[in-house]
């Protein structure tokens, strides 16, 4: 299966103004951070089984960590597996960063009656772009119709009525609706039977963690100090931000900008081609 790319993903140019060492004083890399420092200011990419919410999810990994607060980003339904990041303690504040980022999904989508195969292929492409949707009547939010954007709708294999199929989409998308949706301009009706979200930015299901992960790292660090499992399971919060377009400053920028002051051009050192009024960074 040939992988696509959300719009996130896709690689920046990187825009050098001048050339700067930065100093130790202000930070280390984030590869560089002890597991203490992780277990105050982390990511886990997790891997959701079926079964439980995504605050239950929460609740297990606050109890297996020991921490006070865990947070995740993109609520995922009981029966939805795959991604789902879960951010630590003050982690949680760089949550709302991943609300911008777009979402893959692979799932079994079965239709209530045969359809010709071509038709099938020609109906998904033709969702591709802009979508209305209005909330399904269970969901947590309010019923308003609203846009989102639909980067890519593969049909991967045919079996019956049953379509296994991979979407990239914006954030907030409905892929439940997306299949009503579907059957409904096919004239046949369908319903999603399978769910599963393969990313969330640029966190891929491949580099996902367990529950039974994080568990058994934890344990072989608080009782054998062992650190490599557990900070495989627990990544850098800069995880968060990996899919937005950054902006490198100076060191003698920093303390001004934690202090909520406006970044200036001399600040500035490397900034990512493409950058738009409007969007969000990663300084």
């Amino acid at each position: 299966m040939v992988e696509r790319l959300l719009p996130s993903e896709k690689e920046r140019k990187r825009l050098i103004k001048v050339f700067a060492k930065t100093n130790p004083h202000y930070g280390k890399k984030p590869e560089e951070r002890t597991v203490k420092e992780l277990l105050t200011m982390g990511l886990i990419n997790l891997d959701k089984p079926s079964g439980p919410t995504s605050h239950q999810v929460d609740s297990w990994v606050k109890e297996i960590l020991e921490v006070k607060k865990v947070g995740h980003g993109g609520t995922l339904d009981p029966r939805v597996t795959g991604v789902l990041p879960i951010a630590v303690e003050e982690g949680t504040k760089a949550l709302k960063m991943l609300l911008t980022a777009g979402k893959e999904y692979v799932g079994i989508m079965r239709l209530h009656k045969k359809v010709d195969r071509n038709l099938l292929f020609s109906t998904c492409q033709s969702f591709i772009g802009n979508v209305y949707q209005t909330p399904p009547l269970r969901s947590a939010v309010k019923r308003v119709r609203r846009k989102r954007r639909i980067y890519y709708f593969d049909v991967l294999e045919i079996k019956d009525k049953e379509v296994l199929f991979r979407v990239g989409c914006e954030a907030g998308t409905y892929i439940r609706t997306l299949c009503v949706d579907v059957g409904r301009r096919l004239k046949v009706g369908a319903h999603l039977q399978e769910l599963r979200r393969t990313k969330v930015g640029r966190l891929k299901e491949d580099d996902t963690v367990t529950l039974h992960d994080l568990k058994d790292g934890y344990t072989l660090w608080k009782e054998d100090g062992y650190e490599d499992e557990i900070k495989k399971c627990i990544k850098p919060i800069e995880a968060a931000a990996s899919h937005l377009p950054k902006v490198v400053v100076r060191d003698s920028a920093v303390d001004a900008l934690c202090h909520g002051a406006s970044l200036a051009l001399p600040g500035v050192v490397e900034v990512d081609a493409g950058i738009k009024n409007g969007d969000v960074v990663a300084v």
